[in-house]
């Protein structure tokens, strides 16, 4: 495995062709990534898929899990692909160049997730809302869209690879606190969502709307674990104050 790499959460959403996942498999192994992970894909035989060549040990050793929420739960950053299209982002997008540095830096603190949607519709706005920020493979305008086994290739190329001296910089920068996981981050927002409800500060039927618009803020915020727990704590505090209201 390329040094860095082990801290790689490769996230498939989605994915309908058992072949688009056997390619990532490949991908991955090319450019030393190992661990991936997919969310309720179409079709439950692609462990087998032939386009996995030298690279069945990914595919078996996949991780298989029902929501977004559940895979990232573990990583302290998750970063979206996107083609962008005609779809609003409401996210900060990165160049494919940055993105790879921001990403082999993240590898250096924990556990980095790199999200790839469905190859017909990218990754909806509940799975975006789950990214910090969200990076774009520069194609032409005219054809934005990539195969998902391609793009993967591109993205693990651009992570993998590093610039001189960047190595040594990062075994000798200063270790900063743990950065928060997103499932504590989740569970921050599974807090305070029902005192937003509750104090009229928005209504019960856009609570889906406000739920995505929160989980963006919080990750945002970039906190370290124990501002987390620390926030946490006061979420659940003004909750349980307001129950006995």
């Amino acid at each position: 495995m390329r040094s860095g790499m082990e801290n790689l959460r490769v996230v498939l959403v989605g994915t309908r062709n058992p072949l688009n996942l056997g390619a990532v498999a490949r991908a991955m192994s090319n450019f030393g990534a190992v661990h991936l992970r997919v969310v309720q894909p179409y079709e439950k035989a692609f462990r087998e898929a032939v386009s996995a060549v030298g690279a069945s040990a990914v595919l078996q050793n996949a991780e298989e899990f029902a929501t977004v929420a559940e895979a990232v739960a573990d990583c302290w950053l998750v970063v979206g692909t996107t083609s962008v299209g005609n779809r609003e982002i409401q996210h900060p997008l990165r160049s494919l160049e940055l993105a790879g540095a921001m990403l082999r830096k993240g590898m250096a603190k924990g556990k980095v997730a790199l999200l790839f949607g469905s190859e017909k519709w990218g990754l909806s706005n509940e799975s975006l809302s789950h990214c910090h920020w969200l990076v774009r493979i520069p194609t032409r305008e005219e054809h934005r869209s990539m195969n998902l086994g391609q793009a993967a290739a591109v993205c693990l190329y651009e992570v993998s690879r590093r610039e001189r001296g960047e190595g040594s910089k990062m075994k000798t920068e200063e270790k900063k606190s743990a950065a928060a996981r997103m499932e504590t981050v989740e569970r921050i927002g599974a807090a305070l969502l029902p005192v937003l409800i509750k104090s009229g500060y928005t209504g019960e039927r856009k609570s889906e709307l406000a739920e995505e618009k929160l989980r963006r803020m919080l990750r945002r915020m970039a906190m370290s674990e124990a501002d987390a727990e620390v926030l946490l704590g006061m979420a659940r505090k003004i909750g349980w104050w307001m129950e006995e209201r």
